[in-house]
């Protein structure tokens, strides 16, 4: 069968590396204008599915490799660049450049070509150059760049400082980690088989593969989710093994009342009912992410309570019945889980961490008078950040008495599982 070549208004085949530089630019211009980088991604939706990959590639690239391409572009660029989309495609083709180095003149020629659908194609002659001008004064550039501290660690100064306070031994290790791709790991579907059930699937589908914690499956390469055994059939969703810690951790007895309070997209809601049959409200203040819960139990077969609703502002959803158990995973700066979603570099400030602690603090207050007595209360982050957790649970035990820490752990992002903290609290009887 043909392929269907490019519309009137696209100079450019949409299986070409012009076009992924392109998508990506304008993915990238997006987040730059302070979209996130999922919102910016749907740009992509109607692309054939190989130009998305390419130029979600490119796109993640680009963005873990904060300050690197920005060094670079200040250094090639006389004066700024106000054009916001031909900005991000050099971004894009340095990244190419540096990462794909067998492929230079190609990387040039498309990237050229693709500054031609960019403001009438006037900015074609000074792509051109830059790049060039790059490839000549490559390793003047990168030596100059290595006494850059942003540049050189790809994260913002002040992110730096603080993961260095607060981890003096593994601040590089962190660093390391969050310029890195992101394992895929899967959770086994506990009411659909075994963690060995399920590998035997992957070795028959020709996957690589190894069990890891209780309920875990980590593969060797990532691959895409339809390409998974059973995925729309609910036999395993893709979820970090850190994350996965978090049902582990609260473990509901069956027939428990269960609240996931800050529950979107799901991951967790779909765990603990994976774990024990419940009686369980999953809240989330976003109604669109609360489609995603529901998208996400209806392919797991499973059933809770769905709400749309701000867990602080108890009186617009309780409904007077304490909980057995209570799941807060809280709003965080996410630095633990950064090498997913790299465009945190790029939008978070560090005055939005006081804002943070400070939601953090609410969200406890006015989830533990809905706890019945001997309850258990699971505090969760996606952060390395102390302010955000063991300070965050010191400073509660002093407003609230009658809280017992039953356990505590800082899971620090590494090769196997991204950043987490958790600690588990029980009322006193």
């Amino acid at each position: 069968m043909a392929r269907p070549g490019p519309s009137p208004q696209q100079a450019l085949a949409s299986d070409s590396l012009g076009w992924s530089l392109l998508l990506a630019a304008r993915v990238l211009a997006a987040v730059g204008g302070g979209k996130s980088l999922s919102e910016a991604l749907g740009v992509l939706a109607k692309e054939p599915p190989a130009a998305r990959a390419a130029a979600q590639d490119v796109s993640y690239g680009v963005l873990r490799r904060y300050a690197w391409g920005q060094f670079i572009l200040a250094r090639l660029l006389s004066r700024p660049l106000t054009h916001a989309e031909t900005q991000s495609l050099l971004l894009a083709a340095l990244y190419r450049l540096e990462t794909r180095p067998e492929a230079t003149p190609m990387v040039v020629d498309q990237a050229v070509a693709a500054a031609g659908e960019l403001a009438g194609g006037v900015f074609k002659g000074l792509v051109n150059g830059v790049l060039r001008n790059f490839l000549r004064q490559r390793e003047s550039l990168l030596a100059a760049l290595a006494a850059d501290e942003e540049a050189t660690y790809q994260h913002p100064r002040w992110w730096l400082a603080r993961l260095r306070r607060a981890h003096p031994e593994n601040w590089l290790s962190i660093v390391a980690v969050g310029n890195s791709p992101p394992p895929m790991t899967l959770r086994v579907n506990q009411r659909r088989g075994t963690v060995a059930d399920y590998m035997i699937r992957l070795e028959a589908a020709g996957f690589s593969a190894r069990a890891l914690g209780a309920g875990g499956v980590l593969l060797q390469k990532p691959v895409s989710v339809e390409a998974l055994p059973g995925f729309f059939d609910g036999f395993v969703s893709v979820q970090d093994a850190g994350a996965q810690r978090a049902a582990e951790l609260l473990a509901p007895a069956p027939g428990s009342r269960v609240l996931d309070a800050c529950a979107a997209p799901g991951g967790k809601t779909a765990h603990l009912l994976e774990s024990a049959t419940l009686d369980l409200l999953a809240l989330d203040i976003d109604a669109s992410r609360t489609k995603r819960i529901e998208e996400n139990l209806q392919r797991l077969g499973l059933r809770a309570t769905i709400q749309v609703a701000d867990c602080r502002e108890v009186a617009h959803w309780w409904d007077g019945q304490p909980f057995d158990a209570i799941l807060a995973d809280v709003p965080c700066s996410a630095s633990g889980v950064v090498r997913r979603h790299p465009d945190i570099k790029h939008l978070r400030r560090e005055s939005d961490i006081r804002r943070f602690v400070h939601t953090q603090a609410d969200i406890l207050d006015a989830l533990w008078p809905l706890l019945k007595a001997g309850g258990k209360l699971l505090y969760a982050t996606c952060s390395v950040f102390p302010e955000e957790n063991a300070a965050q649970i010191d400073a509660f035990l002093v407003r609230q008495s009658g809280v017992e820490r039953l356990h505590e752990e800082q899971l620090l992002p590494q090769d196997e599982n991204d950043g987490f903290y958790y600690a588990l609290l029980r009322k006193a009887a």
